[in-house]
């Protein structure tokens, strides 16, 4: 396997790695969790936890891409 090859699968294996973190983070267990009555600067503390999860996740997801682009 030349090593452009390993590097291609070393990729999607973290961005594999990066949607299921997404999907465990958006799973039932935990949305109940921060599912209450409670606000955090006006805004509830679910809508909150969701946003900050997706700003994770793109934020995870551009920095794997990028460095992913200067080690080829």
């Amino acid at each position: 396997m030349s090593p452009q090859e390993q590097t291609e699968q070393r990729r999607g294996q973290q961005l594999l790695f990066i949607t299921l973190l997404f999907g465990i983070l958006l799973n039932f267990p935990l949305l109940a969790v921060f599912d209450h009555d409670g606000k955090v600067g006006g805004v509830p503390v679910l809508y909150l936890y969701v946003l900050l999860a997706w700003i994770a996740v793109v934020v995870l997801t551009g920095w794997l891409v990028t460095r992913m682009k200067h080690e080829e």
